[in-house]
């Protein structure tokens, strides 16, 4: 079988196109948002940029599809130090959840022109040590620690707050705020002379209740006795010597004795 040259072009088309066709088409996956960015052309520059959801056709050879998730992720980032007002040096160990704000994917990579992944490891990262940064400036090391939480949620606010004007949603903050040795040896001698001190108070309260309770058993005892007294007169004890009298005449010194004076 032969081909002249006109069939061999028109084949070598055929399959240029089909390739083309294979490659100028993608799906946005649920999820996401896709960015149809166009690389060049006239409408290269500030307008290149376009959001695009479903199947997308698209020309491979001067435009390029991105992908921006828009649901709740976390970033663990590496830990740094950051210096209180009074130099004092935290470790901090952060970890964030955010998401894309829906429909803001097209700014955010006409700004920064970089991917989700990018903008997560460079961008939100030094947004979060900068507000370290700043709120560590406002506080000292004892007004830190006393106000752990107002602290934290400072820094949460502020990040916050530079996070939507990126197009993002910050959804959890977790610092992973470590304090300074020194501070961390201060606070455990602290927190174990309190315990000392709260065990000495409660062996203090079980003396003084042992103590009143053998008192209480002494009053109550000696009341007894006086009871048993006043109740022992000549004649209740004549009388109990006549129940218990076996019918033999006591002795007392040298003579027979009926009833001995106990007065």
């Amino acid at each position: 079988m032969k081909f002249n040259a006109k069939s061999v072009i028109t084949l070598g088309v055929l399959v240029f196109l089909i390739i083309v066709f294979f490659f100028s088409c993608t799906r946005i996956d649920a999820g996401h948002e896709g960015i149809r960015v166009k690389q060049y052309g006239s409408d290269k520059g500030v307008q290149d940029v376009s959001l695009v959801t479903g199947r997308v056709w698209y020309n491979p050879f001067t435009e390029s599809i991105y992908e921006f998730p828009i649901f709740v992720q976390t970033a663990d980032y590496d830990p740094f130090t950051v210096n209180a007002k009074d130099g004092s040096v935290f470790h901090v160990d952060p970890t964030i959840s955010f998401r894309v704000i829906a429909g803001k994917s097209p700014e955010i990579f006409r700004k920064y022109r970089k991917g989700i992944d990018e903008i997560t490891r460079t961008t939100l990262y030094n947004y979060v040590k900068d507000a370290f940064r700043i709120q560590f400036n406002r506080y000292t090391t004892d007004s830190m620690i006393s106000n752990r939480e107002g602290f934290e949620n400072a820094v949460q606010k502020q990040l916050s707050d530079e996070l939507v004007k990126e197009g993002f949603t910050l959804e959890q903050l977790t610092s992973g705020l470590q304090y300074p040795e020194s501070i961390t040896q201060a606070i455990d001698q602290k927190n174990s002379a309190v315990q000392q001190a709260i065990r000495a108070e409660n062996e203090l309260r079980v003396t003084e209740a042992n103590a009143k309770k053998l008192l209480v058993q002494a009053e109550a005892e000696a009341k007894a006795n006086l009871l048993r007294q006043q109740s022992l007169t000549p004649l209740l004890i004549q009388q109990q010597f006549i129940e218990k009298w076996d019918g033999k005449t006591p002795l007392y010194g040298a003579a027979p004795v009926m009833f001995k004076n106990v007065q």
